[in-house]
């Protein structure tokens, strides 16, 4: 649930109904001292400052005010430069981006309790000279709202986000922006014979949808393409998945909300660039009609590709959203999915898989991760492993052609992927399966992580 909090800056406390804000706690839990009328949040910093903290401090702010009922806070600014995390306008956006996050969660299918719900009503940063800080911050709270909108997409059941629904949502989100919103219908895309996304959509009664987004900040120039996979529930089609990890598969349309936002808040943002945003949108279920392990589809590209595993859905409708991008002409095309189990289990939860063969992107996309705090590690996709994705009996296969099929999935994935880019002057890949939901210790509420907006934003402005 997206909050209506207030972040402002002034030169003195307002009131008593404000909590001051202190670092010099000693309690890992955080606590409140009451003086009088007067009380101060204590927080226990960790002994090594460095600018990751810039992330989590205004989390653990908001973590333990909300914990201890506190409504409103008041944090001195010059406590936060004397830890000296960065340059100031930088900490300030960085703050506000995450105090927006934490103040977070998602409340959309519950109960109201009786004393209401624990959101932060207000934060008050005392500084003196505040004109300094308040773009940073506004800019932040920006930031934050719309990576909380796209947190409430892929929270929500996937009975209620269907294709069509999110469709609806990239047209509403759209709104007031100047964004150009179409959405391609099963017989749009029939005519330009996707059978790929067609493919894998086909043994849903919900039918798939291609959302297209266009936003001309500037006119002239190529734009940047943005594609992220919407498939807004995957079973796993004919080779089902395991009951214990479906559930969390409402949020496998991560990809997609992100560039539904992302666009949005470049819009917002007066970003001065050329933004498309295209988002496959499908549901994988099996049935009568499904696709099935075996088959062999012919892709928009003309590349026909074999099926060995229904779960490998993903990159199969991103290769016709890839082709589709063709048409622009862009300078550079970013695939994001949260596209494989394998990332998972290679980088842990910390932080996204990437792939590019562009070494300057590479450079930008790691370095704009550390600075933003969605953190990302390169992967390998050298040549020699294109040989395993290598069809028999048509020109790509979606999985490992060879024994053991889990082998280097992530790297087999982007592989694939890499078939349908080779057009582009410069293209990278993000797996965000390893971030899509939030870690027990990294002070944000259960759920969507609304990964890789604030990576994504930084790379339209500087690339």
């Amino acid at each position: 649930m997206a909050t209506n909090m207030k972040i402002s800056v002034a030169g003195r406390i307002k009131d008593e109904s404000f909590a001051k804000v202190s670092f010099k706690g000693k309690n890992e839990e955080g606590c409140v001292i009451v003086e009088g009328k007067n009380r101060t949040l204590e927080i226990k910093l960790p002994e090594k400052i460095n600018w990751r903290q810039a992330t989590l401090i205004p989390r653990q702010i908001v973590f333990f005010a909300k914990k201890n009922g506190i409504k409103k806070l008041a944090l001195d600014w010059t406590a936060v430069k004397d830890l000296k995390l960065g340059e100031e306008s930088a900490v300030a956006e960085i703050f506000a981006v995450n105090f927006e996050m934490a103040n977070y969660e998602f409340v959309a299918y519950k109960e109201t309790p009786k004393e209401g719900w624990k959101f932060i009503e207000e934060i008050l940063i005392i500084a003196d000279g505040k004109a300094e800080i308040e773009k940073s911050i506004k800019r932040g709270q920006l930031i934050g709202k719309e990576i909380n909108s796209c947190r409430d997409i892929s929270n929500t059941p996937s009975g209620e986000m269907t294709p069509e629904v999110l469709a609806k949502n990239a047209q509403d989100a759209a709104k007031g922006t100047g964004i150009k919103v179409s959405v391609l219908g099963e017989g749009d895309m029939k005519k330009m014979k996707m059978e790929a996304v067609l493919a894998v959509g086909k043994g849903s009664r919900q039918k798939p949808r291609f959302i297209v987004m266009e936003y001309n900040g500037e006119k002239k120039g190529k734009p940047v393409v943005l594609i992220g996979k919407g498939v807004t529930f995957d079973s796993g089609g004919i080779s089902i998945k395991p009951a214990d990890g479906m559930p969390e598969m409402i949020m496998d349309m991560s990809g997609g909300a992100s560039v539904i936002h992302t666009v949005v808040l470049a819009a917002k943002l007066g970003i001065k660039k050329r933004v498309i945003g295209l988002i496959p949108a499908v549901e994988n279920m099996p049935s009568g009609e499904s696709y099935r392990p075996g088959d062999i589809i012919r892709s928009m590209s003309g590349k026909t590709i074999e099926v060995e595993n229904t779960d490998a859905e993903g990159r199969i409708i991103l290769a016709d959203a890839n082709t589709y991008a063709e048409k622009y002409e862009p300078e550079l095309v970013v695939n994001v999915a949260t596209l494989t189990g394998a990332a998972v289990v290679a980088l842990g939860e910390r932080a996204s898989a990437f792939f590019t063969k562009d070494d300057k992107l590479k450079d930008l996309i790691s370095e704009e991760g550390e600075k933003s705090g969605e953190y990302v590690w390169q992967l390998p996709l050298w040549d020699e492993y294109e040989a395993e994705i290598k069809g028999r009996n048509a020109d790509v296969c979606n999985t490992r052609n060879r024994a053991n099929s889990r082998y280097g999935g992530s790297i087999l994935g982007a592989m694939f992927i890499y078939q349908f880019s080779k057009n582009f002057p410069s293209w990278v890949h993000i797996d965000i399966a390893p971030r899509m939901t939030a870690t027990q210790d990294e002070f944000l509420s259960a759920g969507a992580t609304g990964t890789p907006i604030r990576l994504l934003i930084r790379l339209l402005e500087k690339y």
